[in-house]
């Protein structure tokens, strides 16, 4: 039976070669072919910023990720999508990702970004503004770590450092056996957002006994900043100076409902929108008040502008000054009472005036009180910062944190900016005092230092609080507060409470000639999917040619293999 079936098959597949690949070749590859590639994770990414401000470009310029993934350690980057951990970043890491030609950069940050080590997260601070000094076409994303991202890194970085130490034949069969990561991004090309309207809000309360009375403006803006949008919650910068803000509003509020305490000072607050690029909501708001109406409390007598930025930690105050007032002037009159106030009630505060003047070349300004000053108002900004800058006034380090005791040492600050909400209400309580000194002439009028217009009830520690708090809950980039948001909305609400005719303001960038453009595609899903390299199929195909050549040799000489085995097994059958 077994010679008549050896004849059958010898003679069919030799009279038929292509009826060997018909039987046989749809059988392998059914057998042999790997799974479909599986989605090994999906997690949310966070683009790096990309805006045009003055027809200067910034950030990446592409959002596009289609490409395998590799971590900085291996020798060949380019056309890969390179993982790094926040903890191994370094500029120079990032910068041979940009010179190989990489398809794409992800930071995978901590899921606690405060309890990360100071000296990293000064360091990436530091390196935040020099990542957006020039544009690139190369995606960067940020990613929040998790479990299953952290593995992928693993794999990931294990395959791309061994690399390193094997020989050529060990590299390609650890290359062809090795499981990859496909990262790939569902959204689509970034397009500039038209028509993008940048919100700020003004309040006023309104002083009694005369037409041509002097007028005070504070003024903060509450727009955040950082390498990402999305990760951009601004807790000391600008969450502090807009949480004092409305303090100060409620505040004097009450003051200006009594007749005794009713001054007669007009006191204007303004919260403006796009103080992270160059102050654009100030500028409109500056234009339309100055240039293109009659009748504004900016244009009669403003005594000063007293900016708030930044001031939610440390024990110094610095007043930033582009031009020394003059004695005898209310912007004088301010200064000396900040030193009487932190003299006689709070000698632990170090206070002084930091002189700056306006640099007209440079793109950006430096503080806020400059807007005013190019337009010829007194105006100052008051900050526990020495120097515009500080990293930390732009960093996605600026979060939200909670005392030291509760997570770090004793003694150990939390790493990176912060909040200490203590001291945002002792800084309240000191601009409260020196304001009031200066609006109801207390010096003059023979007041002491140490006399307290308010209590430290009347500062309500809870209140500031609960803003920053609220505040800290979202992003606040420009670029995603419309004046449908409810950071508006909310802000809007609390000014009216406090304030009366509260209004919106506006400003759109031209249309021919833009000093600011936007972008989407910010925040986008990645799919990291579990695949085979290149070099796999190659294998396969070779292995598979193998087969199907030693399978048609076995069949062509099926009589002569069938003979052999034949010859093997019998002669142990009659031993036995």
């Amino acid at each position: 039976m077994f010679e008549e079936a050896s004849e059958v098959f010898d003679n069919m597949f030799k009279s038929s070669f292509p009826l060997t690949f018909i039987v046989f070749i749809p059988a392998v590859l059914i057998l042999v072919s790997p799974l479909p590639a599986e989605a090994a994770h999906e997690f949310t990414v966070y683009r790096m910023q990309q805006y045009d401000l003055q027809g200067q470009a910034y950030g990446t310029r592409n959002a596009i990720l289609n490409t395998e993934a590799r971590t900085v350690e291996a020798e060949v980057l380019s056309r890969r999508c390179v993982i790094m951990r926040l903890a191994d970043f370094s500029y120079d890491k990032y910068q041979k990702a940009l010179r190989q030609s990489a398809g794409a950069v992800v930071i995978i940050l901590p899921k606690n970004m405060s309890a990360m080590p100071q000296d990293i997260v000064q360091q990436f601070m530091e390196l935040e503004p020099e990542m957006l000094a020039t544009e690139t076409i190369v995606p960067v994303y940020f990613a929040e770590e998790d479990d299953e991202l952290l593995s992928i890194y693993t794999q990931t970085l294990t395959s791309s450092s061994s690399q390193g130490s094997l020989s050529a034949a060990e590299v390609l069969l650890h290359t062809a056996t090795a499981n990859g990561f496909q990262m790939v991004t569902s959204g689509a090309q970034s397009k500039a957002i038209s028509d993008w309207a940048i919100t700020s809000l003004e309040g006023r309360l309104t002083g009694v006994g005369g037409e041509d009375l002097p007028t005070i403006v504070v003024v903060a803006h509450y727009d955040t900043f950082g390498v990402a949008p999305w990760l951009s919650y601004g807790a000391d910068s600008n969450g502090s100076g807009v949480s004092m803000l409305l303090e100060l509003a409620r505040l004097f509020s009450k003051l200006y409902t009594y007749k005794r305490t009713h001054a007669a000072y007009n006191l204007l607050f303004f919260v403006s929108g796009g103080g992270k690029f160059n102050y654009q909501g100030t500028k409109r708001w500056l234009e339309d008040n100055l240039d293109h109406t009659d009748s504004s409390l900016l244009q009669d007598n403003v005594a000063f502008v007293l900016c708030l930025d930044t001031l939610g930690n440390g024990d110094s105050l610095y007043l930033h000054v582009s031009k020394p007032p003059k004695e005898g002037t209310p912007q004088y009159s301010l200064l000396k009472e900040l030193e009487t106030v932190v003299a006689s009630q709070h000698p632990e505060v170090k206070f002084s005036m930091v002189h700056k003047k306006i640099n007209l070349a440079e793109d950006m300004l430096a503080w806020e009180h400059e807007r005013f000053g190019i337009r010829r108002l007194p105006a100052f900004t008051l900050s526990h910062l020495p120097s515009h800058r500080s990293a930390q006034r732009s960093s996605i380090m600026d979060v939200r944190s909670v005392s030291p005791s509760s997570r770090h040492g004793a003694g150990e600050p939390p790493a990176g900016p912060h909040v200490d909400v203590d001291k945002l209400s002792r800084n309240t309580k000191v601009v409260a005092e020196a304001l009031a000194r200066v609006i109801y002439n207390l010096t003059e009028k023979g007041a002491y230092g140490d006399l307290q217009i308010f209590t430290e009830q009347m500062v309500q520690e809870e209140h500031l609080s609960a803003v920053v708090d609220w505040l800290t809950a979202q992003p606040r980039a420009a670029q995603l507060v419309d004046k449908d948001s409810s950071v508006v909305s909310t802000l809007e609400y609390h000014l009216s409470h406090y304030l009366k005719d509260v209004k919106r303001h506006y400003v759109k960038a031209d249309k021919r000639d833009p000093e600011f453009v936007f972008y989407d595609q910010l925040k986008q899903t990645m799919n990291a999917y579990r695949v085979k390299p290149a070099i796999f199929d190659l294998l396969l195909a070779f292995c598979i040619a193998a087969y199907l050549g030693m399978m048609y040799l076995a069949i062509q000489n099926f009589g002569l293999l069938y003979s052999i085995v034949r010859r093997i097994t019998l002669p142990k059958a009659k031993a036995h």
